[in-house]
């Protein structure tokens, strides 16, 4: 059973979720979670922005790189 102040946060998490999905955020529940509890903890927000870009980017061209290394021209 969940104390008052988890259900409390459990709902507050689906709240931010779903503004999340309506701003085709792409962050899951689970890395959604991590990013507000960084942000608790006193992590400055615009720079949680900036690395979730950089890590955004860098998956994105690693896999291109992945999709190109598996191509091959007859």
């Amino acid at each position: 059973p969940m104390s008052g102040g988890d259900q409390r946060s459990a709902e507050a998490l689906d709240v931010l979720h779903e503004i999340s999905g309506l701003l085709n955020t792409g962050l899951d529940k689970n890395s959604l979670s991590i990013l507000v509890q960084l942000c608790e903890m006193g992590v400055n927000p615009g720079a949680l922005i900036h690395v979730v870009q950089e890590l955004r980017r860098e998956g994105a061209s690693r896999a291109e790189e992945s999709v190109a290394g598996g191509l091959t021209l007859d």
